[in-house]
């Protein structure tokens, strides 16, 4: 049996979709993983809809995405997946900034990646950061510091942050 959909979930849904699909494949990497945690994402909410909707259904859903992109991202690093971007020739001419930049937020930890995409490509700030992944304001500043460090190592001439802002 289908249920009616709600339509300001379909409306919530349609205009947020896109972000939230964007920062999922930041965090893992895959377009298929993403779309999958999106669409968990917005399962979840649609069962809380009638609690959630009148507070911050965002936070819910970033919440999920978040937890189940670095769950996804941990499975793949396991399995090996992940490891298809260094098989790239360093030295071939297809080489591309993009594919640097890529390469190295595929380095990062799970975590180190969540906080980069939240901080620097969503522009949140270091207590949302903090909620969103379940850890402290000082943790979420220990990690941001430790993966623009990792990615400058990776690529010096990073230059501007993934939001517009210069990385710290």
């Amino acid at each position: 049996m289908q249920r009616e959909v709600d339509e300001d979930f379909a409306r919530y849904v349609r205009a947020r979709q896109h972000s939230f699909l964007r920062a999922a494949y930041l965090v893992c990497g895959d377009a298929g993983v993403a779309e999958e945690v999106c669409r968990d994402a917005f399962s979840s909410l649609a069962l809380r809809w009638d609690r959630v909707r009148t507070g911050d259904p965002d936070a819910h859903v970033r919440r999920v995405l978040y937890r189940d992109a670095m769950s996804a991202l941990r499975r793949a690093r396991r399995d090996s997946i992940a490891g298809a971007l260094s098989q790239l020739d360093d030295d071939g001419p297809a080489r591309t900034g993009r594919v640097e930049v890529h390469e190295a937020l595929a380095a990062l930890t799970p975590k180190q990646r969540a906080v980069v995409v939240l901080r620097y490509f969503e522009g949140r700030s270091v207590d949302d950061s903090g909620e969103v992944l379940g850890t402290s304001a000082a943790a979420v500043e220990g990690l941001a510091r430790a993966a623009v460090a990792r990615l400058r190592a990776r690529v010096p001439d990073l230059g501007a942050g993934l939001a517009g802002e210069a990385l710290p």
